[in-house]
């Protein structure tokens, strides 16, 4: 089995959703060009995650179906190209629109429609409606299949987010982002990969994109192998600021390999005793008041 090849589209938004398309498939196509297996743009590709000091409504006019015709050109792009399309949007849902990542496999087949879990509540995202769920597809690649799943950006922030992923089966993780990389972000990240066994991909947008500035990255989750004295850097890719195209190339093989051998993931957890985690009667610490469940608890 050869090397599964990611497409990292750091690249930087155009100023209608029509230039977005085009400049999107001139991406993709670059990303064939150089081998891809899966592209991933960073998140709410559509309209640059234009939504910041910009008033409410101008923005919320932007969203566009999940099954608009710009989201339908990438799956039948994908088609075309023989390589999945990880797409994402400002996504139209009711009078609050979602933050979406749409999976086309490379037969143009819609794998899931993804909304970002965690919102940022405490900022102007507290205008979008969150996702319900996370989801995980057999994704059909020219290195066979690959469990794929999906987290978007403050996703990440979150323990639980890759572990439900890794429990319905993730092997990849695809996060589209949009937000300054730094040291600990990416060492959330790297920990995501390393406590669960598995591969994170985040694609953010270059520099000089308002309060992003690159930092594209891939961890592939294997800490040791039997041939080290010690433990190994899971980074296989790490770019830069610059607007461009970052491949990296993820041994499937060695990956499952480890999973078989080593003692993070699913390997010794105690599930029966965790349930603190969604206990509602005690009470917790840190909730802010503009959380949008607060009541609930």
């Amino acid at each position: 089995m050869s090397k599964l090849k990611i497409a990292l589209l750091q690249i930087s938004p155009c100023s209608t959703l029509d230039e977005n398309l085009e400049k999107g498939i001139r991406a993709c196509r670059e990303a064939k060009s150089l081998g891809a297996d899966i592209a991933l743009f960073p998140e709410m590709w559509s309209n640059g995650y234009r939504i910041y000091d910009r008033p409410v409504e101008a923005w919320k006019a932007e969203a566009i179906p999940a099954d608009s015709s710009f989201v339908r050109a990438f799956g039948a792009l994908a088609a075309e190209l023989d390589m999945a399309v990880g797409i994402t949007l400002l996504e139209k849902y009711g009078s609050h629109p979602r933050n979406t990542l749409v999976l086309y496999d490379r037969f143009g087949e819609q794998q899931f429609v993804y909304a970002k879990v965690h919102t940022c509540d405490f900022d102007v995202e507290r205008n979008l409606t969150p996702g319900d769920d996370f989801y995980v597809a057999s994704l059909d690649t020219a290195c066979g299949q690959v469990k794929v799943g999906a987290m978007i950006c403050y996703d990440r922030e979150f323990p639980e987010s890759a572990r439900i992923l890794m429990l319905k089966g993730a092997e990849l993780i695809l996060v589209p982002n949009a937000c300054p990389m730094e040291i600990n972000r990416l060492s959330q990240l790297r920990g995501r990969a390393y406590e669960n066994m598995l591969a994170v991909a985040t694609c953010n947008y270059p520099s000089p994109v308002p309060d992003c500035n690159g930092g594209s990255s891939v961890f592939d989750g294997v800490v040791y192998l039997p041939e080290l004295e010690g433990s190994r850097d899971t980074c296989i890719l790490q770019a830069g600021e610059e607007e461009g195209i970052y491949i990296a190339c993820l041994d499937l093989e060695q990956l499952r390999r480890y999973r078989e051998r080593e003692v993070h993931g699913n390997a010794y957890r105690r599930p029966e005793k965790y349930s603190l985690l969604t206990c509602p009667t005690i009470e917790k610490p840190f909730i802010r008041e503009n959380r949008r469940d607060v009541k609930a608890d």
